[in-house]
């Protein structure tokens, strides 16, 4: 018989959560218009990239498009994406790519920024879910539900984090699971990896 548990990890598996966002993070990077490869002025970098996030957004919700009436939100996004992806100065080290079309150029910069959104959006998911199911529970139904999972996945977590009766799994558990998708993805992409490497 399923428990809630089971549901619950069924339902935050990485095929409905991070991989459905991924694809529709990809459709909206394939649906994106714009002109040239290259972008040699600033404005027009930042604008690009402003339509672009917008438009990645309004696709990951499902919405129609999405106004960008506040532009700079959605600048702000960006630099945070950038920096996260190529440091410090990442608007500026993305600027250069755009403008040189070094390294995949304005196309690379766009793929950055769907990486992050798709890492914060899954995420978000995932925790929603999390959440609502934790927040179902009795004490006692979460003291059981932290035991079922340690039986039946705590072989995959790192030892460091098992030892001592699992105190420190048991302490974090809503980080434990919303760390449960990204963990079985990994594992998931490994198999795979060995299965394509062994042919």
């Amino acid at each position: 018989m399923e428990t809630g548990l089971d549901m619950l990890l069924q339902d935050i598996d990485p095929i409905r959560t991070v991989e459905d966002v991924a694809a529709r993070v990809d459709k909206a990077i394939n649906t994106f218009r714009f002109g040239s490869g290259i972008v040699s002025e600033w404005d027009d970098f930042k604008n690009l990239l402003t339509g672009f996030t917008s438009h990645v957004q309004s696709v990951i919700l499902g919405m129609s498009r999405i106004p960008t009436s506040y532009p700079e939100i959605y600048w702000g996004r960006c630099i945070r994406s950038l920096i996260k992806e190529y440091g410090q100065n990442g608007e500026k080290a993305a600027f250069e790519i755009a403008r040189t079309g070094v390294e995949g150029g304005i196309r690379a910069v766009m793929a950055a920024i769907g990486r992050r959104m798709l890492d914060e959006y899954s995420r978000n998911e995932i925790t929603s879910r999390v959440v609502r199911f934790w927040e179902g529970l009795s004490t006692e139904e979460r003291e059981a539900a932290t035991d079922e999972y340690l039986k039946k996945y705590g072989h995959l977590l790192p030892s460091e984090i098992t030892e001592k009766g699992a105190l420190r799994v048991r302490a974090s558990f809503i980080k434990v699971l919303e760390e449960h998708p990204h963990l079985i993805r990994r594992l998931r992409n490994a198999g795979n990896k060995k299965w394509v490497n062994s042919r």
